[in-house]
């Protein structure tokens, strides 16, 4: 079974693209539009790797995250921030509650999936 990865994003066209590189990529997808949906997507199967945006309905991304943290069964999760949020302290903030990486839109798609791979060792 491949590696899954849980997309966290409200933005239909992002969701699309998204889902299109990582199946391409041979990863098993899911998707939450919204932070509420992300916890229950969580707490039905353990994703390899969170692709999380910070602006989000019902929750955002750096409560996502901290929450993530704060659960022994999901902190072996890698969480990759993928936001338009770029300033240095929203930076500094997602890394410091446990991103593994923060990367901002726009983005160069080759590097994504560069950076996907070598958080998830490499393997689909």
């Amino acid at each position: 079974m491949g590696k899954r990865i849980l997309i966290v994003d409200d933005e239909p066209n992002i969701v699309i693209s998204l889902e299109f590189l990582m199946k391409r990529e041979g990863y098993e997808v899911d998707i939450a539009p919204d932070g509420e949906a992300a916890l229950k997507a969580l707490a039905e199967g353990r994703p390899d790797l969170v692709l999380l945006d910070v602006m989000l309905p019902r929750m955002n991304g750096f409560e996502i995250c901290s929450r993530i943290r704060a659960n022994p069964a999901w902190r072996e999760i890698k969480i990759l921030v993928l936001t338009a949020k770029g300033r240095d302290s929203e930076i500094a903030r997602g890394l410091g509650l446990g991103a593994d990486l923060y990367v901002t839109k726009p983005f160069s798609t080759r590097d994504l999936v560069a950076q996907v791979r070598r958080l998830l060792g490499g393997a689909t």
